[in-house]
C-alpha cells in the first residue's frame, strides 16, 4: 500500500519551503489525521545545530497546536537517493500520538518505502512515572 497521492504531493510541496542552508538536506512531511485533515511540516535548520527541527516533528507540533491528536499516516519527501525514514527522535514523537502510524517515504526519482512505526521503533520508550520504562 502506498501513501495517499495527496499526502505525497503535499510532502513534496512543503519540502520546497525547507530551510536547510547547512546540510542541504531538505525534507517535507505531510501528516494525515484520523479525520482526514492533512497537516504539513518542513525541516528548519539553525546555525546552533541542536536548535534545528525535523519536518516530521514540525508537522506533529502543528497538528497538536490545531487540536489534532490522532494520526494514521505520514508521507516524507526528500531529495535523497533512497527513501529516508524518520530519525529516532521523530519516531519517538510520532509514537506519542500514533503508535500504529504508517510511514511512507519518497524520493524525487520515484523510489519509495513503507513501514509501520513498530517496525522502525520496536522497543519504544514509554514514560510511566519517575522511572519510565519501555513497552
Amino acid at each position: 500500500m502506498k501513501a495517499n497521492t495527496s499526502l505525497k504531493d503535499a510532502a513534496f510541496e512543503v519540502m520546497e519551503q525547507s530551510y536547510a542552508p547547512y546540510s542541504g538536506f531538505r525534507v517535507g512531511a505531510a501528516l494525515c489525521t484520523s479525520t482526514g485533515e492533512v497537516i504539513t511540516g518542513t525541516n528548519v535548520e539553525n546555525a546552533s545545530f541542536p536548535m534545528s527541527v525535523c519536518a516530521e516533528h514540525v508537522a506533529v507540533s502543528r497538528a497538536v497546536s490545531m487540536g489534532f491528536r490522532n494520526f494514521t499516516e505520514i508521507a516524507i519527501a526528500t531529495e535523497a537517493d533512497r527513501p529516508t525514514p524518520p530519525c529516532g527522535g521523530c519516531r519517538q514523537v510520532l509514537n506519542e500520538f500514533a503508535p500504529e502510524i504508517v510511514i511512507c517515504t519518497f524520493t524525487r526519482d520515484g523510489r519509495n518505502s513503507r513501514w509501520t512505526l513498530r517496525e522502525l521503533l520496536p522497543e519504544v520508550f514509554v514514560f510511566e512515572g519517575a522511572g519510565g520504562k519501555t513497552r
